[in-house]
């Protein structure tokens, strides 16, 4: 069996398209063509069907793709095994975080885990939790850090750690000679808050709805970026709730300021989760190891 011929039907399931799969490939689409005929010849049964111009699998191709897909990825982890005992090639770890953890926690974690590995290499992908996750699942990552909920049996799912979410101000702002303020002063205040459809925000506003104040917040403004929503509340133009993790520059500094809201706590779980794998890179021991004893 042509092993790069499953791993091209592969990459058009994927891509669900003919020339992107070509060009990802950096071959013609008709030499793409040719690898899906050579599987149909073999397994004697059509693999994919065009319905109104779009590419669909057929019956057969979609009893074929999960075992494809196994087989490539099971090839890809022989190989990198193999080379690890040989020590052909550098161990290069593959870490999956979601945004915050990817951008404020992960590297300075992974700075002070290479001073004592500095053999060990490292390559950091960064996005939402639903895509991190599913780059553990195709293994394209070894280990996965993540702030929302993993709902998937086949994920060992492990806390590491929490972050507190706080009530920041601009330094300037007239709260910041009070030691703390009740929650229900949040009312008068103007609110600066991520995309509806952030993680982040949802848990701030499930907390705010169940102390029933959430109604009476006069809401200024959504951003799309911690980053675009720090910038807004230092130049006062509102207060935020954000994750301490991603302002611990800025209160270090002065550019924002913490305050404190009486009987009013949020936090959110840190999550480290991993596939089942027969095969597990030996520095991916060592680094889980670390994170487990840092925290």
């Amino acid at each position: 069996m042509n092993l790069e011929s499953l791993r091209m039907f592969c990459l058009v399931v994927d891509e669900g398209s003919i020339s992107k799969a070509a060009r990802l490939s950096f071959v013609s689409q008709p030499a793409v063509t040719r690898q899906i005929r050579q599987l149909e010849e073999l397994y004697g049964a059509k693999l994919f069907e065009r319905t109104a111009g779009k590419l669909l699998l057929s019956e057969a191709g979609e009893v074929l793709y999960p075992y494809a897909k196994e087989i490539v990825q099971y090839s890809k982890r022989s190989f990198e095994a193999i080379q690890e005992i040989t020590a052909i090639q550098e161990t290069v770890l593959n870490v999956g975080a979601s945004s915050t953890i990817g951008e404020y926690l992960l590297p300075g974690l992974l700075g002070n885990f290479s001073k004592n590995y500095p053999e060990l290499k490292f390559s950091l992908s960064i996005g939402n939790t639903p895509n991190i996750l599913s780059k553990l699942e195709n293994y394209d990552i070894d280990i996965a850090f993540v702030e929302g909920a993993v709902e998937n049996d086949e994920f060992i799912t492990e806390k590491f750690t929490d972050d507190e979410l706080i009530l920041v101000i601009s330094p300037h702002h007239h709260w910041k000679k009070k030691g703390k303020i009740d929650i229900d002063d949040l009312s008068e205040e103007k609110m600066i808050w991520r995309e509806a459809d952030s993680g982040t925000r949802q848990i701030v506003e499930n907390a705010l709805q169940e102390y029933g104040v959430l109604e009476k917040i006069n809401s200024e403004m959504e951003l799309g970026s911690y980053q675009s929503i720090k910038s807004a509340v230092a130049a006062d133009l509102g207060v935020s709730i954000l994750p301490r993790l991603t302002v611990a520059m800025e209160l270090k500094y002065g550019i924002l300021h913490e305050l404190k809201v009486s009987d009013f706590n949020i936090s959110r779980d840190l999550w480290m989760v991993q596939k089942t794998n027969r095969f597990r890179k030996s520095g991916l021991k060592y680094f889980i190891n670390f994170i487990r004893s840092y925290y």
